[in-house]
């Protein structure tokens, strides 16, 4: 049984805070790392308040995401540092708002920024399925051959059924090297609809990476080489509160493959 390739999406939202955690993510048995780009026009703001219950007082931390003005980025200056300093396999990505993303600007001026990053040659790039498609196209052309696509397909809202689910993922395959989907999970129901659809691509010979982001979400991830996944994404992050997250650390998930002998 083959594993999958483990990427570990880079944590920080300055370009020397991804940098800084890229060694970390290798360490933990990342083969690849993504710099989310879009990141970088967000600042984050920890609050500290007390609540009362009947166990007593509980302090608690809220995370506050701040975003930057379009302009407040250097994308070119950005996109080099990240490509020179970065020495692990590097997937950039882009993401849009209207996808769960932090990119303040408009789609031209995403595919403006996208452009750079294919420019810069890095091994991977992430390209949502439903970008315009004669833009789409020249991102494709612009890739070529050394720098392999990741068609993504995301979705904020209910989750599709597993049928659909599939057959997403199935149409999309002309469209990239990979395909990856990724669910808001509000519970474990939602989180077998993504388990059912990987059983049944695993027999498709299709090139994927399917998820969930909420309850049961890391089910698809820890089980992803019995369901003949291409690759996973992790963090550098811990913590038992990943779980609900429907995230998973690298070093654990690595932990968890032996465990359950996917070797």
């Amino acid at each position: 049984m083959q594993k999958p390739l483990v990427c570990v999406t880079l944590r920080g939202r300055t370009v020397e805070e991804m940098c800084n955690d890229a060694p970390k993510a290798v360490k933990l048995g990342a083969d690849m790392v993504e710099a989310r780009l879009d990141l970088l026009w967000t600042t984050e703001e920890k609050t500290t308040s007390t609540k009362k219950s009947e166990e007593g007082e509980k302090e608690s931390i809220e995370i506050i995401v701040n975003h930057l003005e379009l302009d407040a980025i250097d994308v070119a200056d950005s996109i080099k540092a990240i490509s020179s300093t970065i020495e692990a396999p590097l997937l950039i990505t882009c993401r849009p708002q209207g996808q769960g993303g932090h990119y303040p600007g408009s789609e031209d001026d995403r595919i403006s920024v996208l452009q750079a990053a294919i420019a810069s040659k890095p091994d991977w790039i992430d390209l949502e399925v439903d970008i315009d498609p004669p833009k789409r196209e020249e991102l494709v052309k612009l890739a070529g051959k050394e720098t392999r696509v990741i068609s993504s397909i995301h979705s904020l809202e209910n989750i599709p059924s597993v049928s659909e689910i599939t057959q997403d993922v199935m149409d999309a395959q002309e469209m990239g090297d990979l395909v990856k989907a990724c669910f808001l999970t509000k519970d474990r129901k939602d989180a077998l609809r993504i388990f059912e659809s990987s059983l049944q691509l695993k027999s498709s010979g299709a090139n994927y990476s399917l998820m969930g982001l909420g309850p049961g979400g890391d089910w698809s991830r820890i089980h992803a080489p019995e369901l003949g996944q291409e690759l996973v994404f992790a963090t550098t992050e811990s913590g038992w509160h990943l779980a609900q997250q429907g995230k998973i650390n690298a070093s654990d998930l690595r932990i968890a493959w032996e465990v359950l002998e996917y070797s």
